[in-house]
């Protein structure tokens, strides 16, 4: 269902929020919608809205002038303007502060922008894809995220399912980071009780989890060609 949704809307402009738990593949879907869209030549952009601090947010996003703050010794063009023609994704959206989602959403209501300390206007055209792992529709119940904001950033929705609803997959997902691990060391293999082990895991961090689960596990199996339970380490649990 997550790739049909993507084929049907990669060409198109329209916006995309992506929802869904961490760990799921949120990002893979929107590289998979630029590299799909007639987008795909120009730039993919992504920004983490929570891993940069509120302060220097809205400077990241929209670029600012020198002098338009302390420390901003020259003017620096913003991850938007540095997406012209491709694709802008926005993860965790919904950390993102409220004040600048006001002048996020002027943006993607007319295209235009101003960076900080300028008053000149830049006309830009990015598709805009956003991504949370939170209930962003439930958020703008209680004022925690624009209303209008998160309409026009979710025009299509796609949600990315935790492994434990596809664990059908697993298998084939094991063979695919085995084999990527395999360009650059001999591929290993797992027996049936290493297998037997993940199967039975419930995956709170999800596919990425299940990578680095197998990363892990091909580092303690040595020379060893086959991991087994006993290489199956899955950390400490996070309660």
């Amino acid at each position: 269902e997550v790739s049909r949704r993507v084929r049907l809307v990669a060409p198109r402009s329209t916006p995309v929020l992506i929802e869904g738990p961490t760990g799921s593949g949120k990002e893979l879907v929107a590289e998979a919608l630029h590299r799909l869209s007639t987008r795909t030549r120009k730039p993919f952009v992504a920004i983490n809205c929570a891993a940069i601090p509120e302060a220097l947010l809205e400077a990241e996003l929209f670029g600012h002038t020198r002098g338009a703050f302390t420390g901003a010794v020259q003017g620096r063009v913003g991850r938007i303007e540095a997406a012209d023609g491709g694709t802008l994704f926005l993860d965790e959206i919904g950390e993102m502060p409220l004040a600048l989602q006001s002048k996020l959403l002027r943006f993607v209501e007319c295209g235009e922008l101003q960076r900080v300390g300028d008053n000149a206007i830049v006309k830009v055209d990015v598709r805009i894809v956003a991504a949370t792992h939170q209930a962003l529709a439930q958020q703008t119940q209680n004022g925690g995220f624009r209303a209008d904001l998160y309409y026009r950033l979710a025009v299509f929705l796609i949600r990315t399912p935790s492994l434990v609803e596809h664990s059908d997959d697993l298998p084939l997902l094991v063979n695919h980071f085995m084999a990527r691990m395999g360009r650059t060391a001999p591929i290993k293999k797992l027996d049936q009780g290493a297998l037997a082990k993940l199967i039975a895991h419930d995956w709170p961090g999800n596919v990425r989890e299940l990578e680095h689960v197998l990363e892990r596990g091909a580092i303690l199996a040595g020379d060893e060609s086959v991991l087994t339970a006993r290489e199956i380490d899955f950390g400490l649990t996070i309660n």
